[in-house]
């Protein structure tokens, strides 16, 4: 039998909207705690994988499909000594929220299932990230995806109304707004919603706050810049950071490590 591989590396599949697609092997320690804002659904393929969530230890073998909610903090490591190769798929919960009609989003709350209904429907979006999908091929995908999440949860419904078209205002304004200040204020007069109901209805729509959103869309065009060979700190300021410091402990705290060792794994 042959040796397990004793370097790290990532292959990202190439880029659809909303969409972020990886296969990765990690010999031993792979990332430190982190949370970032998107669904993280994904397999083990080979080995152990390990991680903290939610208070306590969870190891995914081959064959559970690992669930991991938007801003929920966790880490990963190998849970034997032949590392963990595995796929895993980022979702923007926009996309989620765009099927679902607007409700709070779905939760798998030990983050992870045996639920046939969603590894059928991981399945198409989790094949090798070596081919592109194809647009609708996506999107069906993405529905059997939204509505296996929210049949294996059992979503239950707010006591208090939420208005989805307020909050999909705001979350298209922080999207112009990368490269300056945003108060929530103006997010509120924009969107034509009082500012706590507009950020309690954010939170339960797409799973994260304000404010951390606009931080990942920003880390999000550091990524792009980085892979298409900027230098780090010419990236931070084109992202809206203040400075390289700045930038670099946030992308650490949404990845789990270090710019620079990403680039690397990558490749770069």
């Amino acid at each position: 039998m042959a040796s397990p591989p004793t370097t790290d590396w990532v292959h990202r599949a190439p880029p659809a909207r909303g969409l972020e697609r990886i296969e990765a092997y990690f010999a031993g320690h792979g990332y430190d705690m982190h949370r970032h804002d998107t669904y993280a659904i994904g397999r083990t393929l080979r080995g152990v994988q390990s991680f903290q969530y939610r208070g306590g230890w969870r190891h995914s073998l081959p064959g559970t499909t690992m669930v991991l909610h938007p801003d929920e903090a966790h880490d990963g490591e190998a849970g034997s000594h032949d590392g963990f190769h595995y796929r895993m798929l980022y979702v923007e919960p926009a996309l989620i929220q765009q099927i679902l009609g607007g409700q709070p989003l779905p939760f798998v709350t030990g983050g992870l299932c045996n639920d046939p209904r969603l590894g059928a429907a991981t399945d198409a979006l989790l094949r090798g990230v070596d081919r592109p999908l194809d647009p609708l091929e996506q999107e069906d995908a993405l529905f059997e995806l939204a509505h296996a999440l929210n049949g294996v949860c059992g979503v239950i419904r707010p006591r208090r109304p939420m208005d989805y078209v307020a909050a999909e205002r705001a979350r298209d304004y922080l999207h112009s707004a990368l490269d300056r200040t945003v108060t929530l204020e103006e997010l509120a007069t924009h969107s034509q919603r009082d500012r706590w109901s507009l950020s309690r209805d954010f939170r339960l729509l797409f799973g994260t706050s304000p404010y951390r959103y606009l931080s990942m869309r920003r880390l999000d065009l550091v990524r792009a810049l980085l892979v298409q060979g900027q230098p780090l700190a010419e990236a931070a300021l084109m992202a809206g950071f203040a400075d390289q410091s700045h930038m670099t402990r946030q992308f650490r705290q949404a990845y789990g490590l270090p710019p620079a060792r990403w680039l690397k794994m990558l490749g770069r």
